[in-house]
């Protein structure tokens, strides 16, 4: 009688790891931010929580800056700035009444939509920059209030890597050159405001930088970290 022989057969173990197109991530990013508001009622679409976002496509960018363009508090918002200026007669060639009042809410609409727009969408898309700001959220207060006021003339390019934020700066250059377009000829002050008003720009940026950095995460419901697949590291 033969005996009998059993033969041992080592298993294979096969791992497959399932990663989303780049775009597809970014997509998904994208619509966890579009939920982000402080209070639950003003938009605070352009910051993220995940340090390791992937770039904004060029489509995405753009569909940032045109929502928070049409969001209805934007337009309260602009609305409550020209009753402002209204109230102390601010660029008085507009003169007073609803007329008045109508041109100081177009002109506050245009400034509003041409930096955003330039600012956030058409120069990032040019010159391959991130317009959102990356929460660092970890590390001593000193290292993260130094991170925020960093971020208001640095950003993030496309390539991941941090770089002077020529969008953020020639976009409020350029919005305030197009402003003269449509404000009264009284209240034009040439080419020195203009740059005035964008190192005030960078100032405020510096002030919503850090303010975002230490408080508005508590205060804004549907912030979270993206859950979303990770890309895999070897495409780029």
């Amino acid at each position: 009688m033969l005996s009998q022989i059993a033969l041992a057969v080592a298993r294979n173990t096969v791992d497959v790891e399932v990663t989303l197109p780049r775009e597809q991530i970014a997509e998904d990013q994208v619509k966890v931010e579009e939920k982000q508001r402080l209070l639950g009622v003003f938009p605070n679409f352009y910051v993220t929580y995940d340090p390791k976002a992937v770039p904004l496509t060029t489509k995405l960018k753009f569909r940032l800056a045109w929502k928070t363009t049409i969001d209805p508090v934007s337009f309260a918002i602009i609305g409550g700035i020209a009753g402002i200026e209204q109230a102390n007669d601010a660029f008085s060639g507009y003169g007073q009444g609803a007329q008045g009042y109508a041109k100081r809410y177009g002109a506050a609409y245009a400034d509003f939509v041409s930096g955003t727009f330039i600012g956030s969408a058409i120069l990032p898309s040019l010159l391959k920059q991130d317009p959102r700001y990356f929460v660092k959220g970890t590390g001593s207060v000193r290292s993260r209030f130094q991170y925020a006021i960093a971020n208001s003339v640095i950003c993030k390019g496309d390539n991941r890597r941090w770089q002077p934020n020529y969008s953020f700066i020639i976009g409020d250059l350029a919005a305030g050159g197009i402003s003269n377009l449509y404000y009264p000829a009284q209240n034009r002050n040439g080419l020195s405001l203009t740059f005035e008003n964008a190192l005030i720009a960078i100032g405020g940026g510096a002030v919503g930088n850090v303010i975002q950095e230490f408080f508005l995460r508590k205060l804004t419901p549907h912030a979270q970290d993206q859950n979303v697949p990770a890309q895999d590291p070897a495409k780029p």
